[in-house]
């Protein structure tokens, strides 16, 4: 096929997935055609059609990094993080063949689709430490296969580190992704962070709690708190919520919405007591700055955390959120449907409770040999 027809086809398929952006052939090279900000210096007060030429060479290889090249500048763009000096000294890529820098490429312009601007803390304190940390070995070893990169990464960082949790989390995401085929499992070198760190921390009984509430004098902040132990959400959560349920009286549930870190997730109250106790169904939050186009979902959970220690408050606002999940437990309730409502996956509801689970399990266990048709001694 000719690069006229491939750049045809390449534009149809921008268009049809409304990146934005458009790609054209400029002489020897390939440029972008786009909505963009106004250049420094510039005349124009908003964004306008311009062009943007980074020296790729027209030919199906450089068409095939300007492609993933204009679905990167879409998504910054639409995050609003585009900067003309980031492309002052832009290089193309030497080769094609570079695959494990193009997947990375690739597998950003993924995750922005998916998560949404919502997603920056995580993308910069959990995914892109680690996978530039990738790139820059790569870079470093071009001799090393993708798999031997990916085990070198993971094993640069210190063992049973909560560091490495986000390493083998973010590396998972991209091996995932691109179908790399690992000869090792990843979660063997996860280490046990999570064990270590909450099997040995000391939560708030319920009765510590409700005290606690209670001393709260604001009564925006008693409600963030109420709802977080009532709930079991994140401290960012909390302002990103459907409460209509909960204040109509329809039932004790709230919705945290799309926006949030995991997405929409249904929560209920455990013990549900305490929306009345509380006085849940009336309550009204504090008002913080919620848009996330001038904060993060960070920044606001710092916030609640900073309010708690203001307070003297002596457990975390996690802790509430840990207590409801041990709590949960104790009332039977499925560790699937106690992951759903935490917004994470059953896996990491194992891993982060296994002390609990395993404690009623083995309850479970020695009530059903105890039970009356267990009783008669066995036969020896």
């Amino acid at each position: 096929m000719l690069l006229a027809d491939q750049l045809r086809s390449v534009n149809r398929q921008l268009r049809l997935g409304k990146i934005g952006i458009q790609i054209e052939q400029r002489g020897q090279k390939l440029a972008f055609r786009g909505t963009f900000p106004p250049k420094a210096g510039s005349k124009e007060l908003y964004p306008h059609q311009q062009r943007l030429s980074l020296g790729i060479p027209a030919t199906p290889e450089g068409l095939a990094e300007a492609v993933i090249l204009a679905k990167i500048l879409a998504t910054q763009l639409w995050c609003q993080t585009f900067k003309w000096d980031h492309y002052q000294n832009y290089a193309p890529l030497p080769t094609i063949d570079n695959q494990l820098e193009l997947w990375i490429k690739e597998f950003e312009v993924y995750f922005w689709a998916k998560r949404g601007t919502s997603a920056r803390t995580t993308w910069q304190k959990s995914y892109y430490p680690y996978l530039h940390r990738l790139q820059s070995l790569a870079q470093s070893q071009p001799h090393r296969s993708p798999e031997e990169l990916i085990y070198q990464t993971i094993l640069s960082i210190p063992a049973h580190s909560r560091s490495r949790q986000l390493c083998c989390t973010a590396l998972k995401a991209l091996v995932e992704f691109a179908g790399i085929v690992l000869p090792f499992n990843i979660k063997d070198l996860w280490g046990n962070y999570s064990q270590r760190s909450l099997q040995e921390r000391q939560l708030p009984c319920e009765k510590t709690i409700v005290e606690w509430h209670d001393r709260i004098p604001n009564p925006r902040w008693r409600f963030v708190f109420g709802v977080m132990a009532t709930f079991g959400l994140r401290n960012h959560e909390v302002f990103f919520c459907d409460y209509d349920n909960l204040r109509s009286g329809i039932d004790n549930s709230v919705r945290v919405l799309e926006t949030t870190k995991t997405g929409s997730h249904e929560s209920w109250a455990f013990p549900p007591q305490w929306v009345e106790q509380f006085q849940l169904r009336s309550g009204h939050l504090p008002q913080i700055n919620t848009d996330l186009t001038t904060t993060t979902l960070q920044r606001i959970g710092q916030q609640v955390t900073q309010q708690f220690q203001r307070y003297g408050i002596p457990f975390t606002p996690y802790d509430l959120r840990h207590a409801w999940a041990v709590r949960t437990i104790h009332y039977g309730l499925s560790d699937t449907i106690a992951a759903q409502m935490m917004g994470h996956s059953v896996a990491i509801h194992h891993r982060t409770y296994h002390r609990w689970l395993t404690r009623r399990d083995q309850e479970q266990a020695v009530k059903q040999v105890l039970s009356p048709k267990y009783l008669s001694s066995p036969e020896v």
